[in-house]
């Protein structure tokens, strides 16, 4: 994997006045090199590797080489300086890129300032953090995969770094498919004796004697407050598959138990439910939790409900169109060369509308069922795409990898990578 070698800051970030949603400032014109040339990485469908792309323009940043994401221009593309080391990584990376000259950047801003698009400045490197268990699992994670394809650094953290404030360290946390109720995903229904999932187990209730804990439910709740309160403090949050829906519920049942028995043979809480406090949550409200043992689902939030009887079929689901000039949030976040895309199962595959709390912003849908969702929380924004792997709709324990260099243009990965590079964005208030 990659390791950051050091710490990049993201930028401030500020809030519009009167709105609980972040804002970013259009600062056409505002990355000129000294030639007055740039590279142009188109993000439509003239782009070789879209994946990659976001890679070049990562190093760009790291290399304090500024940037601009040109939203809503052909697919989000990418405007950089025309720089030799930048022109060496893009043709090392296979990322398709044109150099453009005064004349012709003059043109595309002109279209810009005239169209539903916008440039959007991209400052610093933002410092990411993948939260994932210590040892290697099973299966695979898409963002863990993403990043390695992309070539974007970043450090793995766990409980003990989470607990000791150590998410401060980090502009961009994704939160692997972690079950924060404590519960291991359920899986002890058929996996019972497997070696993997006897070994999560020890290693989690030592995690949670070693830091004080009656059990791993109560720890998997401080280390969710722990990150609730890393957002509200400035930090961007990313979640997919089971963390988005378990760390909510973890943070709403501080005082229930929602645990279904299984290490110590005790009961749930039959009337969980109605003890849960929502308000201590991020994204969900009124959702019914799923305490019987029994039953591989934690809650009615998912709207799939993948392993269980009454489960629903996949179909596709659709992004969103923002306004880049007044919805910019969301337009970066849904930035992509398609806009209708096969859907994909995870033990947490969609979200309930009516579930969602007041404010969150449905970024795609499947159906009547939200896909991908955003919201703020204090200073900082969460962001959650529902599913396991966007490239395997059906993707089993034990199943090998995806291999990303047979999807280097894969729209749903796309949706991942434009999370990691949100934070790099310049913050100002709008004008009021």
């Amino acid at each position: 994997m990659r390791l950051a070698e050091n710490r990049r800051g993201a930028g401030r970030i500020v809030r519009a006045a009167g709105t609980g949603l972040m804002v970013v400032a259009a600062l056409v014109g505002a990355v000129r090199p000294a030639s007055g040339q740039f590279l142009l990485v188109p993000m439509d469908r003239t782009q070789q590797n879209h994946l990659k792309a976001y890679g070049l323009t990562y190093f760009s940043l790291t290399e304090g080489i500024r940037a601009e994401w040109l939203l809503n221009y052909r697919g989000g593309s990418f405007l950089l300086a025309d720089r030799p080391e930048l022109r060496r990584e893009a043709a090392f990376r296979g990322v398709t890129f044109s150099p453009i000259d005064a004349g012709t950047e003059a043109q595309i801003r002109a279209r810009i300032a005239d169209g539903n698009m916008e440039s959007v400045p991209l400052e610093k490197a933002p410092k990411v953090a993948v939260y994932t268990p210590p040892n290697t699992t099973p299966w695979d994670d898409a963002v863990t995969m993403a990043l390695e394809y992309a070539g974007i650094e970043y450090e793995t953290i766990w409980d003990d770094r989470v607990l000791s404030e150590g998410l401060d360290d980090y502009e961009w946390v994704h939160l692997h498919h972690e079950d924060f109720t404590g519960q291991y995903s359920k899986f002890y229904l058929t996996y019972a004796g497997a070696p993997w999932l006897q070994d999560e187990v020890a290693r989690n209730q030592e995690v949670a004697r070693a830091n004080g804990f009656a059990d791993v439910p109560a720890l998997k709740k401080a280390v969710a407050r722990k990150i609730h309160d890393y957002v509200e403090g400035g930090g961007f949050l990313f979640a997919m598959c089971s963390a988005t829906e378990t760390i909510e519920l973890a943070m709403a049942s501080a005082g229930v138990d929602i645990a279904a028995a299984y290490s110590d043979g005790s009961p749930p809480d039959a009337d969980a439910t109605s003890k849960m406090d929502w308000g201590r949550a991020m994204a969900f409200e009124g959702a019914e939790v799923q305490t019987a043992p029994s039953v591989n689902a934690f809650s009615d939030i998912d709207g799939h409900q993948v392993n269980t009887p009454w489960r629903s079929e996949l179909g596709v689901y659709t992004l969103f169109d923002f306004s880049a000039k007044f919805d910019p949030v969301p337009a970066m976040l849904t930035q992509n060369h398609e806009s209708v895309i096969p859907d994909f199962y995870g033990l947490t595959t969609s979200f309930r509308e009516d579930r969602l709390k007041p404010g969150t912003i449905v970024l795609a849908r499947e159906g009547d069922r939200a896909k991908y969702i955003h919201g703020s929380l204090g200073e900082g924004t969460w962001t959650y795409f529902g599913g396991h792997d966007p490239e395997d709709p059906e993707h089993q324990i034990g199943d090998p990898p995806t291999d990303l260099a047979l999807h280097p243009n894969s729209p749903g990965y796309r949706l991942i990578l434009n999370n990691v590079l949100f934070p790099a964005a310049k913050k100002k208030k709008l004008k009021t």
